[in-house]
């Protein structure tokens, strides 16, 4: 389905809410007039802070502290962080006691149409100074920074004087190029220096490493008459074709370019889906669903679910789309790709749940933030149903609870006891490392949690790390017996036949089952554990049980005898260091769900593991009691009697009479 046809299906309400953040970029920039928040600066400051300036997000929010609604904070860490560095779309004006003078990364133009960028007014004065943009003075503090919109024909006064921006541009004569590879894909166009070309009309997004991408098939965009290089792929089962060509002015070049498929999910009866992704939450350019269809389509995305959600206000972004589609696969969905509208539902002190498969819309969509802590979040997991997860649960290793209100999945703990959720998002945009810790910790206390994955990448937001990198730069791949449909895929989640990935392809076998599986053995009973990895940016392979990394090895194979001696389980992990392949900082990772070993007729429930959760629950309502925000009576307690109720299911485990699954 092209854009034509989706725009053409879009509902009134949908088409207006849509109109309506166009105008809100308008007015007040990338953040839509959303307030409140630390993370709003981050967002406006994010285009300029991606890799490869190590920017820290706790290091950030540190540095903006309670002035976070000053923006000029922000500026002046955009200019620290850079040290002395120009970007591509950000230049500088360096305001020193000799005078100004401009730095900048000169852009190729292909005509008279004077190219935007960003001003950053650096100034190293220790008195004030004051640089005048088309007419509008701009203040700058002793040693201050401020960014300043502009574009190459903006009239720039510093002391009086007219700076000479002429170095923002170079013109250069255009050639054209047609992109072809049979079916819809994920392209790249760059000239030599790195600079982006997009078609005309498409969102100018860059992926985590910086690399510019537009999705489509039979595509023509105009490019400078020089060495450009082009890529195609198409997520990550497949690799990346690429070329190089040197244009002549006026030339047309077909490029014909297939990538190789490295693997076959769904011939083996494997999907995969990402569950956590934003059409619109802020950012550059406002999003209707002709670009979600475009970005499945290209990235053989089997499964989308788009997310209706707050930032930190009353304004539901996606709403109307989840309330018109509920219950509904979207216009552009066939037999290989499912795309849905869900929910995630936001509270700043108790964690992100995310919903697949909706009927309808939610009673509630958010809690917390500016308002009351309340109702805690299992009440509306009960109500949601679908398949649930928490989405970016952890951020910090070895301090996943954390402190203050940093939208850690920190209520898990207690959901999980109580059977309210049915899959935890270990592959995300936060910390894997420390979300892979708790996950294996609360399936050691006997809950049955699939590993998921959820981006959260949004598309409306154009330079923003993995935010602005295309959907299903993470999937949870699910067996599916039969054909494929939203109903089919939240089942084989719910029975934990998953595994979640940033790109290769691992498989898990215990005695020839897979995940989701439970094999009843005597007490030392040999299994014979086997581990599959495809992809070439695995470099380690490991089985881990309950009792921690049981073999590990190079990647392709890893086989693996265990005698368990107690009930353990057993799932496969995959590493690697950072590479071109995977959009997440912190490098390669895969890792399964759960083949449950229940060893002498008993479940599994490692009295380590849940002594673990419920000291976790201790320290939460430490939390809780201490940042919690209410406005009635009984809110508190409420929060109270469900850490009791998973507290009663986790003491029954660790005194041998708990079920390893709890009834839903």
């Amino acid at each position: 389905m092209d854009e034509g046809d989706v725009d053409r299906l879009l509902p009134e309400p949908v088409a207006k809410a849509v109109a309506e953040y166009r105008a809100l970029r308008d007015e007040h920039g990338v953040c839509w007039g959303e307030q409140g928040v630390a993370y709003l600066a981050e967002v406006r400051t994010s285009a300029y802070l991606m890799p490869p300036y190590g920017f820290s997000v706790a290091a950030y929010r540190r540095a903006v502290g309670d002035r976070d609604g000053d923006p000029l904070v922000a500026d002046r860490i955009v200019r620290d962080t850079l040290a002395g560095d120009v970007l591509d779309n950000l230049a500088a004006l360096r305001l020193t006691p000799e005078g100004a003078s401009l730095e900048a990364r000169t852009q190729a133009v292909l005509d008279d149409t004077p190219p935007r960028t960003t001003l950053l007014l650096d100034s190293s004065r220790d008195e004030p100074a004051t640089v005048t943009v088309n007419g509008t003075p701009y203040q700058v503090e002793p040693k201050g920074a401020r960014l300043v919109e502009i574009d190459g024909a903006a009239e720039v006064i510093a002391d009086g004087r007219r700076v000479d921006l002429t170095p923002l541009a170079r013109r250069v004569p255009k050639a054209t190029l047609t992109l072809r590879a049979g079916f819809p894909c994920r392209w790249s166009v760059s000239s030599e220096d790195g600079q982006g070309w997009w078609p005309g009309g498409v969102p100018r997004k860059l992926d985590a490493h910086r690399r510019p991408y537009f999705h489509g098939d039979g595509l023509t965009l105009d490019v400078p008459a020089e060495t450009v290089v082009v890529q195609v792929t198409r997520g990550m089962e497949y690799a990346t074709d690429e070329v190089r060509l040197d244009l002549a002015p006026g030339e047309h070049r077909l490029v014909e370019l297939r990538p190789e498929r490295l693997y076959d999910a769904e011939s083996h009866g494997w999907y995969g889906g990402d569950l956590h992704v934003h059409l619109n939450w802020m950012g550059e350019e406002p999003a209707g669903p002709a670009l979600a269809a475009a970005a499945q389509e290209g990235e053989d995305l089997h499964v989308l679910n788009l997310v209706a959600g707050n930032v930190a206000g009353e304004r539901v972004y996606d709403r109307e789309a989840m309330e018109h589609w509920a219950g509904r696969d979207l216009p552009w969905s066939d037999e290989r790709h499912i795309a849905r509208f869900g929910v995630e539902y936001r509270n700043d002190l108790l964690g992100h749940c995310t919903a697949f498969g909706l009927g309808g819309p939610p009673s509630r969509w958010h809690s917390g933030f500016t308002g009351a802590d309340h109702p805690p979040n299992s009440r509306i997991l009960r109500e949601l149903g679908g398949v649930r997860s928490y989405g970016h649960p952890f951020h910090t290793p070895g301090d996943e609870l954390g402190s203050g209100r940093n939208c850690a999945a920190r209520e898990v703990v207690a959901d999980a006891a109580l059977g309210l959720v049915d899959a935890l998002d270990v592959l995300n945009h936060s910390s894997i490392e420390a979300t892979a810790a708790v996950y294996r910790r609360l399936i050691g206390a006997g809950n049955r949690l699939a590993v998921s994955a959820g981006t959260d990448a949004v598309l409306s937001i154009c330079r923003r790390g993995t935010a602005s990198s295309p959907p299903g730069w993470a999937r949870v791949y699910a067996w599916v017996d039969g054909p494929l449909t939203a109903e089919s895929y939240g089942e084989a989640i719910q029975l934990g036949r998953t595994f979640a990935t940033t790109g290769p392809w691992l498989e898990l076998k215990v005695n020839g089952h897979g995940p989701g599986e439970t094999l009843r053995l005597a007490a030392g009973e040999r299994v014979r554990v086997q581990v599959r990895s495809v992809g070439p940016e695995v470099e380690r392979l490991e089985v881990r049980t309950a009792g921690g990394v049981a073999a590990q090895g190079p990647p392709g194979r890893l086989e693996v005898e265990l005698r368990p001696d107690e009930p353990t389980y057993v799932v496969a992990v995959a590493t690697g260091g950072p590479h071109p392949r995977s959009m997440h900082p912190e490098g390669v990772y895969a890792h399964t769900s759960p083949v449950y070993l229940e060893v002498g007729g008993g479940p599994i429930a490692r009295p380590e593991d849940v002594r673990w959760c419920l000291d976790w629950l201790d320290r939460l309502e430490g939390l809780v009691r201490e940042l919690g925000r209410f406005d009635a009576d009984g809110q508190l307690e409420a929060h109270l009697e469900l850490y009791e109720q998973a507290r009663a299911v986790y003491r029954a485990r660790l005194d041998g009479h708990g079920p390893g699954l709890p009834d839903r």
